[in-house]
């Protein structure tokens, strides 16, 4: 493994050659939170390199809220830095879902190829932090180009795939000074931060206990929680794996793909009025299969990656993990 170590002044000065030549994303802290943002020369200094989720999932770089799929967009290859990783984890089943079949989503296809992503370490835990509870760690292993770690004013870049290492190639940063391995204050910051999220997670059922106390006869669990719902569908538009859309058609022969959610009233309402999902509690039932039953047997992929945001935006305050524990309680 490769390890490029470079002085935070001198990635500033990478930085600012590269918002030249890409479009750049990057975690800013706001008042109240963080989210990606583009980056221009003066936001430079303005970059969480650290924390944990951005409010934005990554999806919405590659399957934007609305996207005109008739008329062609003007755009230009993309960073993204940054990504947490219960994001890159989300690709999994998003890329197999657009990219695996049969047929290819050009336009989800056009939106991966034009960006590099960029990993990061998350340095600390929100209460709704739970990728641990699905076998996740909390900095970047798979699905990026490169991941980037930061310790005592210095990153540490590693390239992750072919396209990593041509960027990092192209870009002469692999002319920095070269480790063979991550220094081991950056592996103690990992494991820590690890501990954190396990002993935080204990209690949380996994991928197939959860499914197995989802899939039990209980819909007086599905009627307590679903009480204080306000079907605003946050928790599904949020989500970094939730990829349901409506194609809408549009004066002059254009179509619009734009986002849908399952908690939406009328989502799967058919011809002549008929809706499978008409309760709402039934509704947030089929959110969880969805995410623990349906997609992991379609996709072989987890459709839950514990960002904790659907906890974080649910207006209703309906924690996921407390639906999860007590479903499955009671054998």
């Amino acid at each position: 493994m490769s390890v490029y170590r470079i002085s935070e002044d001198k990635w500033v000065e990478y930085v600012k050659e590269l918002v030249r030549e890409y479009q750049v994303y990057a975690p800013i802290v706001k008042t109240n939170s963080t989210d990606f943002e583009e980056i221009t020369p003066e936001k430079i200094g303005r970059i969480n390199y650290g924390g944990n989720t951005a409010s934005t999932p990554l999806k919405a770089f590659f399957f934007p809220f609305k996207e005109n799929v008739v008329v062609a967009a003007d755009k230009k290859p993309r960073i993204i830095i940054g990504v947490p990783n219960c994001d890159l984890a989300a690709l999994d089943l998003l890329d197999n879902i657009y990219l695996g079949g049969e047929f290819e989503d050009l336009y989800y296809k056009e939106n991966r190829e034009q960006t590099i992503l960029f990993g990061k370490d998350c340095d600390s835990i929100k209460d709704s932090c739970h990728c641990s509870a699905y076998g996740l760690k909390p900095y970047a292993e798979k699905n990026c180009d490169i991941s980037m770690s930061v310790w005592d004013g210095n990153f540490y870049l590693v390239p992750m795939s072919t396209k990593g290492e041509a960027f990092l190639d192209k870009h002469r940063i692999n002319q920095n000074e070269t480790l063979a391995a991550l220094p081991e204050k950056v592996v103690q910051q990992r494991a820590g931060l690890v501990t954190a999220l396990q002993n935080q997670n204990k209690d949380i059922p996994d991928e197939q206990a959860s499914r197995r106390g989802i899939e039990k006869e209980n819909p007086e669990l599905w009627k307590k929680h679903a009480a204080t719902c306000v079907s605003c569908g946050a928790c599904s538009l949020i989500c970094p794996t939730c990829h349901c859309f409506l194609l809408i058609d549009r004066r002059d022969f254009e179509k619009v793909k734009n986002w849908d959610a399952c908690q939406l009233p009328g989502f799967s309402r058919v011809a002549a009025g008929e809706d499978p999902l008409l309760k709402l509690y039934e509704r947030l039932k089929f959110r969880y299969l969805c995410k623990f039953v349906y997609k992991p047997d379609m996709f072989k992929a987890i459709a839950c990656t514990g960002c904790g945001r659907c906890i974080d935006a649910c207006l209703g305050k309906i924690n996921k993990n407390e639906v999860l524990i007590e479903a499955c309680q009671g054998g």
